[in-house]
């Protein structure tokens, strides 16, 4: 199990390594730093703390935590193109309305979440 560890370490150390020899090459670099800095900001101020406080909830708790974190990661993706600013000058390149696939997203993620505690209810009653 050690040794399986170790590898495992090994190699995260050098897809580290390879990432950030493709970061250095990048025009935007600082760019890419700032959105990474902010999507740890977005997990470790936000998203964490919420899961925290829905696993004190009890009953919902696991249908609560399983919508945040879907719902965290969902965000993190989609905070580029939402947070885009203004219209582009060719509409092909981002031609959806994000903001609004987004939010059906989310919508999505928490009616499966009420549908799931509403079935695990229904079980535990049994």
């Amino acid at each position: 199990m050690r040794l399986l560890r170790l590898l495992a370490g090994a190699a995260g150390l050098a897809l580290l390594g390879f990432g950030a020899s493709l970061l250095i090459d990048l025009p935007h670099a600082t760019d890419v730093l700032l959105w990474l800095a902010a999507a740890v900001g977005l997990h470790d101020g936000l998203i964490a703390p919420l899961v925290l406080l829905a696993g004190r909830a009890g009953v919902v708790r696991g249908p609560v935590r399983a919508a945040l974190i879907v719902s965290g990661a969902l965000t993190a993706v989609a905070l580029p193109v939402l947070l885009r600013p203004g219209p582009r000058p060719n509409s092909s390149v981002l031609p959806l309305d994000y903001p609004r696939n987004w939010l059906i997203a989310l919508a999505v993620v928490a009616l499966t979440a009420a549908v799931a505690h509403r079935v695990g209810k229904r079980l535990t009653n049994r």
